[in-house]
């Protein structure tokens, strides 16, 4: 009998084994405390291939020593969904996993529904479709939905060294050694997708003739021919990643948007997202800031639409978001003037609050004299009266230096120079 793939023998039968979702697994989580406490109810699973979806609801279910049976919505019958029904008739409850429940038509979810609710199914289904999109919202309300997020390098380098270790179902027998890059290689060259990590890792041991002293030796350049993609030099705990990273930033600040692409491409093909995502956000305020203030809130949605699509697609949105950037307007005002302010509080420049901008809405306010001064800025035409907000010891400060480098700080700058003249 043919063994087994690797990917399919390494799954987790306990969540203690579960990769890179804290999100929901880390303590106090509620999908930690459903199973801790073995209450199990229907759930959706949903996030890029890859994810290690069934595999946390077979450690779900193994967790909790549930039986269970797994189907596809997509490939399974209404017959095979019967033969379901009638075994949790038989034990008294039943977990099913149901692959790809997007998927699952009228037919086979009227089936099912009557016996999610008087609880002898407990669903978990396992999707790449955003549900709220995706699913009949009668099977939706009855499920708890839980987003997983892709596995970062680190996590899945544990899993492949884990795979080499193990003597039952991994590669633990066997005399193996790999050269030092090459297993990073395959954590970073899978996009954030353990079974194909995995699938690689046999297929470059497998591929490897033993030497003669019985040993099989994987080369990086087999790491690269195994999952189809070249090395690229990028250490993420080394000089090189932070190299990239700066070259990246300073690229896009310098308004470069093709060596600004290139860093990108580096960062892409390393399959550093996590870095992508934070580099380019703090970019978005940092570098762009009030120059073109829609730039933030439209990275953000950039880089949601890249964790919803997950490699490849993922590079699409992250183009787009660093096109803007780099032919944005820049202004560092906001960043810098924050700084000034956080700067002179250290110096110990301070003092006490305004007596009229103190708290009035406590009971014997108004008899320490907080407030009664106070002028509301909405009772006049304008908008705006004449007051001092800043204590006395640093009553003429300024933070704040408007740039003029797009047309909204344009507009802020006129706004902050007529105030300052009134």
């Amino acid at each position: 009998m043919k063994k087994q793939p690797l990917a399919y023998r390494m799954r987790p039968t306990d969540i203690a084994h579960i990769i890179g979702q804290s999100a929901i697994l880390g303590e106090g989580m509620l999908l930690r405390r459903m199973v801790e406490t073995k209450q199990l109810s229907s759930m959706i699973l949903y996030g890029p291939p890859g994810t290690g979806k069934t595999s946390l609801a077979r450690a779900i279910a193994g967790t909790c020593g549930y039986p269970f049976r797994m189907l596809n919505a997509a490939t399974h019958q209404k017959k095979d969904i019967v033969v379901v029904i009638e075994e949790a008739k038989m034990s008294g409850s039943l977990l099913l996993i149901l692959d790809e429940v997007h998927r699952l038509d009228k037919g086979k979810q009227d089936l099912l529904l009557p016996h999610l609710e008087n609880g002898q199914l407990c669903l978990i289904g396992a999707t790449t479709a955003n549900p709220y999109h995706a699913i009949n919202p009668a099977v939706r309300s009855r499920c708890h939905i839980f987003e997983l997020a892709t596995p970062q390098p680190d996590d899945i380098e544990n899993v492949l060294r884990r795979a080499l270790r193990d003597s039952k179902n991994g590669f633990g027998e066997a005399s193996i050694h790999m050269e030092e890059e090459a297993i990073p290689h395959l954590a970073r060259a899978c996009g954030g997708d353990v079974r194909a990590a995995l699938n690689a890792l046999e297929l470059a041991v497998l591929s490897t003739p033993k030497n003669e002293h019985g040993e099989r030796h994987i080369t990086l350049k087999t790491a690269e021919q195994s999952i189809q993609k070249k090395y690229i030099q990028h250490d993420k705990d080394g000089d090189a990643h932070y190299d990239v990273l700066s070259a990246f930033q300073k690229s896009i600040r310098g308004s470069d948007v093709n060596a600004s692409l290139h860093y990108l491409a580096r960062l892409l093909v390393a399959g550093d997202f996590a870095s992508i995502h934070r580099r380019l956000l703090v970019i978005a305020y940092e570098d762009i800031g009030l120059a073109n203030p829609q730039a933030g809130p439209r990275t953000l949605a950039a880089i949601e639409a890249s964790e919803r699509l997950g490699p490849p697609e993922a590079r699409i949105p992250l183009a787009n978001a660093v096109v803007e950037l780099a032919l944005s307007p820049k202004s560092n005002s906001a960043y810098q003037a924050i700084d000034h302010a956080i700067a002179a509080l250290h110096k110990g420049e301070s003092g006490t609050i305004p007596r009229h901008l103190k708290d009035a809405h406590y009971q014997g306010a108004k008899q320490l004299g907080n407030g009664l001064t106070y002028q509301y800025p909405h009772n006049h035409k304008s908008g705006w009266v004449k007051q001092q907000y800043l204590p006395d010891a640093i009553a003429h400060h300024q933070y704040y230096d408007a740039k003029k480098t797009g047309k909204f700080e344009q507009a802020l700058a006129q706004v902050y120079e007529t105030l300052q003249h009134k």
